[in-house]
């Protein structure tokens, strides 16, 4: 018997999610867009998210969040981070008991601070929770481009079997029980290809792109590992992996805003033209708050928070690997 999978978002990633998984269980997706939810019904398409590229038809949609949840065995949400909790708020009461909830949502909650997972875990006691994170660029997969990711959960049995449901075609799909370190490496990378796309937009070169990306992995790391995470899950997919690929692609949303703020543009102005949420800017202050709750320092993530706060302009940004390079040359480059 298939397994039975609701998706909530229906944005680029939850849309290429729902497509992936179509291929081996029925799916119902959840978008907030009435013309959304029909024009994927009738043309199998989404194109306000991923133009040009035809949906499995066993993509179904809906625009009722209970009718999503209700049958539903496996849970996947792809809302953005400040909206999290309220969508999962909304159907809490339709989802079955022990129903495993994956997290496709890269960011902090900033009132709180908190993860994805945490906010499951708050509303939804007793429910698997667990997260999808990887070098994943929507377009890409949507495609048909080899590309990996990881399904993290504590549960050996379920993760095993969620292995099974994400991984289709040339998308492989890997195992870790460090939700807690791929939770942030996802959350993480995006402060630093924002700091990376600034370099970019003043005309830094690839020397420069390239230390922004491994002093942002120390920082990555020694956070990431104070608030519970394994330093190897820091090395690999969720990591690393997702980190390179953010910092480089002209499809990443978190660098092109670091690319127009690297220009001289107001954080204001550059994310009034965009229709999808990039997530570091949305994370930044509930990082170092985070930072400085565990006395760690990021000094990267802190420029970089400086420029989308309004309190510094893009041309100090490399304050951060210049103090790094000037008071630490005893680590391990």
């Amino acid at each position: 018997m298939k397994l039975r999978v609701a998706v909530l978002g229906g944005g680029s990633w939850g849309t290429t999610v729902a497509a992936l998984v179509a291929r081996n269980a029925p799916v119902t997706l959840w978008a907030r867009d009435a013309a959304t939810v029909e024009e994927i019904n009738r043309e199998h398409t989404n194109h306000k998210y991923l133009p040009g590229h035809r949906l499995p038809e066993g993509v179904r949609a809906t625009h009722d969040p209970g009718e999503a949840v209700e049958r539903a065995d496996v849970i996947v949400m792809g809302v953005p981070s400040q909206g999290f909790r309220a969508a999962l708020q909304q159907v809490r009461d339709d989802i079955r008991p022990w129903v495993p909830v994956v997290s496709l949502t890269k960011g902090l909650e900033l009132s709180t601070g908190f993860r994805m997972t945490q906010i499951v875990q708050e509303l939804l006691p007793g429910h698997p929770v667990g997260v999808l994170s990887g070098p994943n660029l929507a377009r890409e997969i949507m495609a048909g481009y080899a590309a990996a990711s990881v399904i993290a959960m504590e549960d050996e049995i379920i993760v095993a079997e969620l292995q099974q449901l994400f991984r289709s075609g040339l998308f492989r799909v890997y195992t870790n029980h460090d939700v807690i370190g791929c939770e942030l490496g996802g959350v993480l990378k995006k402060i630093m290809a924002i700091a990376v796309g600034m370099g970019d937009g003043q005309g830094a070169g690839e020397n420069t792109r390239a230390a922004l990306i491994t002093r942002g992995l120390a920082e990555m790391t020694r956070l990431g590992v104070a608030l519970g995470g394994q330093p190897a899950t820091f090395a690999g997919l969720a990591g690393l992996g997702d980190l390179v690929a953010t910092c480089t692609s002209p499809q990443s949303r978190n660098h092109h805003v670091g690319v127009e703020l690297g220009k001289g543009r107001h954080i204001d102005e550059i994310t009034a033209e965009m229709f999808m949420v990039a997530e570091g800017v949305k994370s930044a202050p509930a990082v170092i708050a985070l930072a400085e709750q565990h006395d760690i320092e990021m000094p990267i993530a802190r420029d970089v928070f400086e420029v989308v706060s309004g309190l510094a302009p893009a041309s100090q940004a490399f304050r951060g690997l210049l103090r790094m390079a000037a008071g630490a040359e005893s680590e391990p480059g």
